[in-house]
């Protein structure tokens, strides 16, 4: 057999071990959101306290993210996934068996480090991949933490009805051991490091701060956005950002370097990441409740749940087919365009819901739009800041890209719910304006996402030495590390200025 076709081989096996990883993390963020009322009856909880079930793993994904996105690149990708996984695994297996609300919700704090799934696979398909597969690996990647994230919410129903609430962590336990061994056996672990040690210093300030803002945005609705704890919180927030920068801008050896997150491809994007976590998490709980709504309030179509759960169905499916084109487009026509495209599609989609949401069908074709834009967005955002950034520097960069998503989403689902809200009466059903204005919201925002990725250089496939674009040394305040053996073939990129 030739050394070629072990190679496709290897990076067959490679590609299924992340993509079934970061399925399951994404599966497991939103599965168990359908099942909380049944949750909070056997454990006798208030509502209150089991939402931090929900709560307590978007924590801990925020911080471990970009952590062991860096640890990653610090001590070996392969190394610290397989670690992260058993970790998840473990976490995993306790929620099965919880039969307490604090026992699930430590159960939901260790699994929340498989947030760093995702820095880590787009490093090791960096590092890995032959030039030309990058593209269209990191987009299928990208995409499918939206799949994961609209399937886990559609299957939960059928899972804990037929089967109890705990397959849904059984089942994926099961997926989270083949995607161990499979990492352990036949992952390749990354020949790019970074040397030093990763910044204990900036890893405590940078935990501190994202517990403190995204617990002040999760319990404003609940605590009184004018509450001395919520304003507390945000005040704490805004100081510990402060002296985390000057920490880090200071460090010899800081867990996010400054500069990288100056250059303009990373913070462009970045700033598109925050408006589409927004609108993704938004409509994936708004819009199953908008047609659950029954038809007496004059809007609605009082759907079930698990009919609810039929219209996201599209969202997820094009994800997956926009995200597997993504690569595609951007090998073709540069890593910009499926951006802008993604921006202008999504747009589109909450434009619908907006100004057309009366009809069953539209609300589908809105869903469809939306799964098409996210998977273009979600794919070429992740695969423009691996490529504007040095080797070394792709996990922590890509989870940072990734938290800011969570963070616009944590704010999507907040604002959005007080949007909605507005003007009801206590225990009454919301105005159909509240949805529309909330719709109209998400527009706004995506059409300044629209505008940030129309201002993003274009990256283009050339001849040279790597598939890969890196950025120029002016961009990075540093010049670019040269990649060792994963630069494989030809094609390197030219940035359009």
């Amino acid at each position: 057999m030739t050394a070629g076709v072990d190679g496709r081989r290897s990076s067959s096996v490679t590609f299924a071990a992340l993509s079934l990883s970061a399925l399951t993390f994404s599966l497991l963020q939103t599965m168990i959101a359908p099942a909380l009322p049944t949750i909070r009856a056997e454990f006798g909880a208030s509502q209150a306290g089991i939402a931090w079930i929900m709560t307590a793993y978007l924590l801990s994904a925020s911080v471990a993210t970009p952590i062991l996105g860096r640890l990653g690149d610090v001590c070996g990708k392969k190394r610290v996934l397989v670690v992260m996984l058993a970790v998840l695994g473990i976490g995993t297996v306790i929620a099965a068996l919880a039969t307490s609300l604090p026992v699930m919700l430590f159960a939901r704090v260790i699994q929340g480090v498989g947030g760093a799934i995702f820095p880590l696979a787009f490093g090791i398909i960096r590092d890995e991949f032959s030039p030309e597969k990058v593209g269209s690996a990191i987009g299928v990647v990208s995409a499918v933490l939206g799949v994961g994230s609209g399937t886990g919410t559609v299957i939960s129903g059928p899972i804990s009805s037929h089967l109890g609430y705990h397959w849904l962590f059984w089942l994926p336990a099961m997926a989270i051991a083949v995607a161990l061994v499979t990492t352990m056996l036949r992952v390749p672990e990354s020949p790019v490091r970074v040397g030093g040690n990763v910044s204990v210093t900036g890893a405590l300030l940078l935990a501190a701060w994202l517990v403190a803002l995204l617990l002040g945005i999760n319990q404003g609705p609940r605590w009184g956005w004018e509450s001395a704890s919520v304003l507390g919180l945000f005040a704490l927030a805004g100081l510990l950002i402060a002296l985390w920068l000057a920490v880090e801008s200071r460090s010899a050896e800081p867990l996010v370097d400054m500069r990288m997150m100056r250059i303009p491809t990373v913070y462009r994007t970045n700033i598109t990441a925050v408006l589409f976590g927004f609108t993704m998490f938004s409509v994936m709980v708004f819009v199953p409740q908008f047609v659950e709504t029954p038809r007496s309030a004059g809007y609605g179509f009082g759907a079930s749940v698990t009919a609810a759960g039929l219209y996201m169905v599209p969202a997820s499916v094009f994800m997956l087919v926009a995200g597997i084109f993504a690569g595609r487009i951007g090998a073709r026509y540069g890593t910009k365009i499926p951006l802008l495209l993604g921006t202008l599609i999504a747009t589109s989609a909450t434009s619908v819901l907006t100004f057309a949401h009366s009809q069953s069908y539209m609300i589908y074709i809105a869903t469809s739009l939306l799964g098409v834009g996210i998977g273009l967005g979600f794919a070429a955002m992740s695969h423009l800041v691996v490529v504007a950034v040095r080797p070394d520097q792709t996990g922590i960069a890509s989870g940072m890209n990734a938290n800011i998503r969570t963070i616009g989403g944590s704010i999507g689902t907040t604002v959005t719910a007080t949007v909605i809200a507005a003007g009801a009466g206590a225990g009454k059903l919301p105005h159909e304006s509240g949805y529309t204005n909330a719709f109209l919201l998400m527009t706004a925002g995506l059409a300044v996402a629209v505008v940030a990725a129309a201002s993003l250089p274009n990256v283009r496939p050339s001849s040279g030495a790597d598939g890969i674009a890196v950025a120029a040394p002016e961009r990075m305040g540093a010049s670019p590390v040269p990649r060792p053996r994963s630069a494989r073939g030809s094609g390197a990129a030219v940035a359009d200025r």
